[in-house]
């Protein structure tokens, strides 16, 4: 196991200032709070054992899973109310609720979404707070390396360890219907051929990858379309491991850029799951980007994470848990307003495929491995066991997200006019 005094994550599970606002008090009137939760389950059931023993059944009035909860401290349901999914992650860190399957629970507060409103989305002065803290991690060109270092710059052998073999971290796509049966290094392939694909490569054209990740995308480009790749990101240690794993190949290359310094023409330019880290202040930026750099009839393929209009305001003027804890600086996209922009930009949108079904498999497929790297003591020294939980809780939680459809995935062909 872990050394006592493991240090590395420290960063993403110290407490943010909201514990403070929700912590140690009793929540009275929790009974209404349950009465309020359960006015809002327009599908699936959750059956919740609470403090003193009773048992509550919230919904059951339309189809959808079945969950299980119990709830061992009053404390939780304040959290939740107060603190919204940043509370609610703190309770369960607390040990104040759990469950046999929290996949389940996050993915009925999803497919519940828009009639629970404001339940699970932070309040008053927590809030505000969260708001501020939010603002105060802006993608600005210093703000944005200082965001993606605290998630990326965990170091390549902490997602080595639970990662697929081409350490790609962005949804894989499946064979139709999704089976457990198909490796998942297979279906991330799939995903990368296909985004390729959207591109009309040709030998020789140049290609530009915004968000190399770990290379995945270029390896693939460079020997099998063999295009001249320039990669770009703003971690140090994904530009080192695309580095050494493009060595044979003298036309390809990775930098650390930001977006926006870009220079020169390209003839395709592929992003996978990139423009989440950029916010919505620079979506015009990363369009213009993407304008400026493609010659007249270039393609871009996008691959991106929405989330639904129907919350997309109350999301985008709180802050959630992904945002708290997981990635500082994140936004997931308004599909609507997003297509805009990038049609105000001279960029044509095509050929949308939503898969955020592969998603959720994708990411379970990922809490299995870090779970069995957790359990062999695969994982690397220096990770406490709050950040193991930090980690694990993160993967269920967007899991859920994709199974109850509030959030989703897609590729998109964008052409410059």
């Amino acid at each position: 196991m872990n050394a006592p005094d493991a240090k590395r994550g420290r960063h993403l599970t110290r407490a943010k200032g909201l514990r403070a606002l929700t912590g140690g008090l009793f929540a009275r009137g929790f009974d209404r709070i349950v009465d309020r939760i359960d006015r809002g389950f327009e599908f699936g059931t959750v059956e919740g054992v609470l403090p003193d023993g009773s048992v509550r059944i919230v919904g059951g009035r339309g189809p959808g899973p079945m969950a299980h909860i119990t709830i061992h401290h009053w404390n939780a349901l304040f959290r939740l109310v107060r603190g919204g999914s940043i509370g609610w992650y703190e309770a369960w860190a607390a040990g104040e609720w759990s469950s046999t399957d929290p996949v389940l629970i996050f993915d009925l507060f999803m497919r519940n979404r828009v009639k629970l409103g404001n339940v699970g989305r932070p309040s008053g002065l927590a809030k505000i707070v969260g708001k501020i803290v939010h603002r105060l991690r802006d993608n600005s060109r210093s703000g944005a390396r200082r965001n993606i270092e605290a998630h990326y710059d965990l170091g390549n052998d902490f997602y080595a360890a639970w990662l697929d073999r081409s350490m790609t971290y962005s949804s894989a796509l499946f064979a139709e219907p999704v089976s457990a049966d198909e490796p998942l290094e297979a279906a991330q392939a799939r995903k990368i051929e296909t985004l390729l694909a959207r591109l009309d490569l040709k030998p020789g054209d140049f290609l530009l990858e915004i968000g190399c990740g770990w290379g995945s995308l270029a390896e693939i480009a460079v020997e099998k379309h063999r295009v001249i790749y320039e990669g770009i990101t703003l971690s140090a240690t994904q530009k080192s491991y695309t580095n050494a794993r493009l060595k044979m190949a003298p036309q390809a290359s990775a930098e650390l850029t930001d977006y926006r310094d870009v220079a020169g023409t390209f003839d395709a330019i592929a992003s996978v799951e990139m423009v989440e880290a950029v916010g919505q202040r620079y979506w015009p930026d990363y369009l213009a980007t993407l304008s400026r750099c493609l010659k007249p009839g270039g393609r871009a393929a996008i691959q991106y994470i929405r989330i639904e209009d129907d919350v997309f305001d109350a999301y985008a003027f709180g802050t959630d848990f992904i945002q708290h804890y997981i990635f500082p600086g994140g936004m997931l996209l308004s599909e609507s307003r997003f297509r805009a922009l990038a049609n105000a930009n001279g960029l044509s949108w095509q050929d949308q495929h939503d898969f955020g079904l592969h998603y959720a498999e994708t990411l379970k497929r990922w809490r299995t491995r870090f779970d069995a790297a957790v359990e062999q003591g695969g994982l690397p020294s220096g990770f406490d066991e709050k950040f193991i939980s930090l980690w694990r809780y993160y993967l269920m939680y967007c899991e859920g997200g994709f199974r109850g459809g509030g959030i989703n995935v897609a590729q998109v062909t964008l052409v410059k006019q």
